[in-house]
């Protein structure tokens, strides 16, 4: 059965070309044996919705060498597109959507592509709702793709934390980030967690919201989308699965493969007290065989991008020894990218050996700026929404990935700011000429790492100088926390304290410049070869 039924192997591209053809010349096939359902299997079709309405009709083809899941396993569906896995009675069966097809899509832009099997529905005395009883298994699990043109050159948008918690704070969302983001040519989206901040109830105006982008939308669950009165990890997801299916999943478009990574383990409801801090990083076994088996059928040479919550890396106490497991399971592959979200800071890390990396040259994992910034919270502008910066000194924003083949590179948009500010220069307005080549200046890349090179010269005279990465909380954020205490809470709900930042760039003025006033400015290249400057005037005296 595991022959004739594909439950393990390789799929490339030229298995789609191969669909396709068997979409035109399917009645050719022989007709196959039915397969019988057992107790505790699953069987179904994936198949070519050619009238779009979701149910299998009898001249909609199967299409071969499509994966579908339960979660653990991975099958790979035969000739006439039919699959075979084992299930329980809290399984959620899902097809990774192949290159060059799409699965239905709902109102709120949300790919369906999962069929949810809760006999008895969630366990009972749930705040939140969670799944209403499926009832037994259908006959048959099918599921409808429709082909669409997937160029390999194409951009995902990238949000971090939109984590709102009420409907007030969804306004601010739209009004900072969502309008802005309309329109925007892009193949998808994804939230790398904290949908939102602890009541699920806000998952469907979220939804509602984001839809307004246009584009198909993929989530990533977070501690603060959990059910809190869960008694252990397994059923914290209830109220996140009834609105968005499984919490770990994967699916791909053109030659790039998307991992979905639920990261969160909850330790459940029976401590005293009950804590919403009862949670941890880490995957369960079923996630890491999930990886296994899914992993096995990509090609070696294409893009895998992975998708979690906490950080697999960076400064404690975010990042988890278990992500060294997944670095492991990429470490032959050449062409790998992780996104996380989860601080509310924003750096990019090149991981190695010594994280766990074996690969040929490091990986990148990108912790993202949250859409939320620091909770919205701060001052409050001339509209009513609250600057929110983080305490890393960045400001709120969204990210472009931009993938062209098994290549990437990567974009930090600012909310509400034009795509040039990439950065803030913090120096004196004033300075002694005899007291320039003592005066630090200090500069933030929102979006740099250790591979991005900072320059800055004075004036039309001087030279570049080259400036040096340091970690230490920026100083910009220390004078916004200083100023917003001082005029007191009636000018928004106070920020957090400063983090040290891991994209801050140092400096000297040159020594003893002519009196005047003086351009300050300042270039950066990052890793992608992106270039970015940004200026401002100093007097010199």
């Amino acid at each position: 059965m595991k022959a004739e039924l594909g439950e393990a192997g390789g799929w490339t591209t030229r298995a789609l070309v191969a669909a396709l053809l068997l979409t035109a010349c399917h009645t050719l096939l022989p007709e196959p044996e039915p397969l019988a359902r057992e107790p505790g299997w699953a069987i179904g079709s994936v198949f070519h919705d050619r009238d779009g309405d979701g149910a299998r009709g009898a001249d909609e083809p199967g299409l071969a060498g499509v994966a579908v899941s339960n979660g653990r396993e991975v099958a790979r569906t035969d000739a006439w597109g039919r699959y075979r896995l084992s299930v329980d009675d809290d399984t959620i069966l899902f097809v990774v959507k192949p290159s060059g097809w799409r699965t239905p899509i709902s109102s709120e832009r949300l790919p369906r592509f999962y069929y949810i099997h809760k006999p008895a529905g969630s366990p009972p005395g749930l705040h939140f709702p969670g799944v209403a009883p499926t009832g037994p298994l259908p006959d048959s699990v099918d599921f409808a793709l429709v082909p669409q043109v997937e160029d390999e050159r194409f951009r995902v948008i990238v949000f971090g934390d939109t984590q709102p918690y009420d409907l007030e704070q969804i306004d601010y969302l739209s009004r900072d980030v969502i309008a802005e983001v309309i329109g925007t040519d892009a193949a998808f989206g994804v939230t790398l967690g904290d949908l939102v901040g602890n009541d699920m109830a806000l998952f469907e105006p979220l939804n509602r919201a984001i839809a307004r982008i246009g584009v198909p939308w993929y989530p990533v669950i977070g501690n603060h989308d959990l059910n809190f009165d869960a008694h252990d990890d397994a059923g914290s997801d209830e109220s996140y699965e009834r609105v968005y299916g499984p919490s770990t999943y994967a699916f791909e478009y053109a030659r790039a493969h998307f991992l979905v990574i639920d990261d969160v383990v909850y330790g459940g409801a029976d401590r005293d007290p009950p804590s919403m801090q009862n949670y941890r990083g880490g995957f369960g076994e079923d996630q890491l065989a999930f990886l296994r088996a899914y992993l096995a059928g990509v090609p070696r040479d294409e893009l895998v991008v992975a998708l979690m919550h906490i950080p697999i890396a960076g400064p404690p106490p975010f990042a988890f020894e278990q992500g060294r497991e997944l670095l492991e399971l990429l470490s032959d592959r050449p062409n790998t990218l992780s996104f996380s979200a989860h601080t509310h800071m924003q750096y990019q890390l090149f991981l190695g050996p010594e994280a766990g990396f074996q690969g040929p040259a490091p990986h990148l994992h990108v912790n993202q700026a949250a859409v939320a910034g620091s909770w919205w919270l701060g001052a409050k502008d001339e509209l009513g929404i609250p600057h929110a910066t983080m305490r890393c000194g960045a400001p709120n924003g969204w990210s472009i990935l931009e993938v062209d083949g098994s290549r990437f590179r990567l974009r930090f948009q600012a909310a509400r700011r034009p795509a040039s500010h990439q950065m803030s220069i913090f120096a004196p307005s004033e300075v002694a000429s005899a007291q320039a080549g003592a005066t630090e200046v200090l500069v933030d890349v929102f979006a740099g790492s250790d591979r991005s090179r900072v320059e800055m010269k004075l004036g039309d005279t001087d030279s570049w100088h080259l400036l040096e990465r340091v970690e230490r909380p920026d100083p910009f954020y220390l004078e916004l926390l200083a100023r917003e205490a001082a005029l007191g809470p009636a000018l928004g709900r106070p920020l957090p304290p400063a983090a040290p930042s891991l994209h801050l760039w140092r400096g000297t003025l040159p020594a003893s410049p002519p009196p005047g006033t003086h351009t300050l400015e300042v270039r950066t290249t990052d890793v992608f070869g992106q270039r970015f400057s940004d200026r401002r005037l100093i007097r010199i005296e």
